[in-house]
């Protein structure tokens, strides 16, 4: 990460599925070695869940690197800021004793998410009917189609009331036009905000001016991506995805990095498939093998709470995700929860109209439409949460990780046996 002539790339790490991969605890331990971890796109719909000496952490739309005392974070511009779940996770987290003071920065360009956001997020979903996405109805994609619109309120309008207030009610005002009155007092809005703005203000930063300072500088910089790639507004299984760029590309966007500085690239797979909300999932176990992998891998959202679908290795989606991002290395999450099969199963193409296909299709009904081809491979049938590494995981498990590296062309570089941070294998 580091160049002697200051310019220095910053590390990214990305999930490469449908989220809830377990990004976090890659960035946890990363973030032991850095100086500045980084969100650059999302809300707090994302949700990242970090066990350090017993003590679980829950982050939503913070950046993961607070566990790390020396670590400052930034909340940067491409990220959508509801303020009042800002505080309240700050304060759960400085509760559980994380001294977050003067190490937690937000961008001056940051589109704010409103409550009105919210209701209207419920309001969309429901015209949808039985087509819903399945969104957290945390606001993120009204938020995001205000910003698009460019109707959207900043974090810098914040600190110029009269701007502010006539912005806030003209946006309500639209939303109303649209979807008809709802229960929303603009009045209580404009003063809370009025106490939100000053109790803000000291974490307000020009996020791009001290990213690059801090590259000039040599200072070790970590982004960590929300969501994952299938979930990306243009690669991603559309419309079942979430509102911003998720991938690689959204680092760029979200941050103003340019792609120069962008250096290594950690994918973040679990070592099955899961997914929230509505939309495809081609390897979907809709029996009792999906119901064991939910509760031996405790499937179950940490911003929600919601189950999540299970099912199993899809190397298709993988692969795509693979070529998108350009990932470096890969970290290979929850390999400990296939302990307890016999035999495993790895998607490795679809058939969709009587051909062999490779590469995850754009339509959906294409998709519906696809038979999924395995390989099988025999599980391992005992415990590698003791394994620290990759000699003492047993052979068959070895050949898993080995049968992924070869069909994605990327090495495995960490590999996840618990849910603490030391049970983690790093090779190489």
């Amino acid at each position: 990460m580091n160049s002697s002539d200051g310019n220095n790339t910053v590390s990214v790490v990305l999930g490469s599925q449908w989220g809830d991969e377990g990004k976090g605890k890659l960035v946890d331990i990363l973030a032991q070695d850095i100086d500045v971890c980084v969100r650059c796109q999302g809300g707090n719909n994302a949700g990242h869940t970090i066990v350090v000496d017993g003590v679980k952490y829950a982050f939503h739309m913070l950046p993961s690197g607070l566990v790390n005392l020396k670590c400052v974070s930034v909340v940067g511009s491409g990220v959508v800021v509801h303020v009042p779940s800002f505080f309240a996770e700050l304060e759960a987290l400085e509760a559980q004793g994380l001294d977050c003071t003067g190490r937690l920065f937000v961008s001056d360009r940051c589109h704010l998410v409103f409550d009105f956001h919210q209701i209207v997020d419920g309001l969309k979903e429901g015209e949808l009917g039985r087509g819903s996405i399945g969104t957290t109805r945390k606001g993120i994609g009204p938020a995001y189609s205000s910003k698009a619109s460019r109707s959207g309120i900043r974090v810098h309008h914040l600190f110029h009331p009269a701007e502010f207030e006539q912005r806030l009610r003209t946006i309500v005002d639209a939303r109303r036009r649209r979807y008809g009155s709802f229960d929303y007092d603009v009045e209580a809005e404009l003063a809370r905000y009025r106490e939100l703005a000053e109790r803000l203000r000291p974490y307000v930063i020009d996020s791009v001016e001290y990213l690059h300072q801090g590259l000039r500088a040599g200072k070790r910089i970590l982004v960590e991506g929300a969501n994952a790639l299938m979930l990306d507004l243009d690669f991603g299984t559309y419309p079942y995805v979430t509102s911003s760029n998720t991938g690689v590309g959204g680092v760029c966007t979200g941050l103003g990095i340019p792609p120069s500085r962008i250096g290594e690239v950690i994918g973040v797979a679990k070592a099955y498939t899961t997914r929230v909300g509505g939309g495809p999932f081609p390897t979907e176990l809709l029996d009792e093998t999906g119901t064991r992998l939910r509760d031996e891998g405790a499937e179950y959202g940490v911003t929600t709470g919601r189950p999540r679908r299970c099912g199993w290795l899809d190397l298709v989606v993988l692969r795509y995700s693979t070529m998108i991002n350009g990932y470096t290395a890969i970290n290979l999450t929850k390999l400990d929860v296939l302990d307890v099969f016999d035999e495993l199963k790895v998607a490795v193409s679809y058939t969709i109209d009587g051909k062999e296909v490779t590469s995850f299709p754009a339509d959906l009904d294409d998709l519906a439409a696809a038979t999924v081809n395995y390989v099988t491979v025999p599980g391992w049938r005992q415990s590698i949460s003791k394994c620290r590494t990759f000699d003492e995981l047993p052979e068959n498990c070895k050949a898993y990780v080995r049968l992924i590296e070869k069909d994605i062309g990327v090495p495995v570089k960490w590999i996840g046996v618990g849910v603490g941070r030391d049970e983690m294998i790093t090779i190489g």
